[in-house]
């Protein structure tokens, strides 16, 4: 995999493979890699999965069939930055779809139980400004706590005054 920096290893009770293979198709600049089987007189199943290297969205990551002992929460989650509504729409509705979990202020789980954040760049923009700035970001940022899925147009009315 990635000769500097990081790859992050995600845990899961035996969907190691599938979660790959969707997380490919949902990320742009994504493909998958190399598929390690379990070897006999090791915890896992002799020939199983056990772990399954991918790119998502240019990063790396290897997901790891490791059983039920561990499961995901919202102390690690993944931002999303997009450039529009559209982007915003098209990573809430593949990552929600087939049993994800729409949350609060643009988080939500997908259905692995992975954490997502999908945040639109200009909302990150409203809230940097200083002085009269401020209490516009300060309105944008009220608006965000009173949605789920993140609506610009909604967030741009709110930082306006309007």
């Amino acid at each position: 995999m990635a000769d500097k920096g990081f790859v992050t290893c995600l845990w899961f009770d035996g969907k190691a493979q599938e979660a790959a293979e969707y997380y490919v198709s949902v990320f742009k600049d994504s493909r998958l890699g190399r598929t390690l089987t379990y070897p006999e007189d090791t915890p896992g199943e002799a020939g199983a999965v056990m772990t399954v290297e991918f790119t998502a969205n240019g990063q790396e990551f290897v997901a790891l069939n490791g059983g039920p002992e561990f499961t995901f929460n919202e102390a690690i989650s993944f931002q999303i930055m997009c450039e529009d509504q559209e982007e915003v729409d098209h990573y809430w509705n593949r990552l929600t779809e087939g049993g994800g979990q729409p949350g609060p202020c643009g988080w939500l789980k997908d259905r692995f139980g992975v954490s997502w954040q999908v945040v639109p760049k200009r909302l990150m923009q409203m809230y940097g400004g200083t002085g009269a700035d401020r209490e516009n970001g300060d309105r944008a940022m009220r608006a965000m706590l009173s949605m789920s899925k993140l609506d610009i147009a909604a967030l741009e009315k709110a930082y306006a005054g309007e």
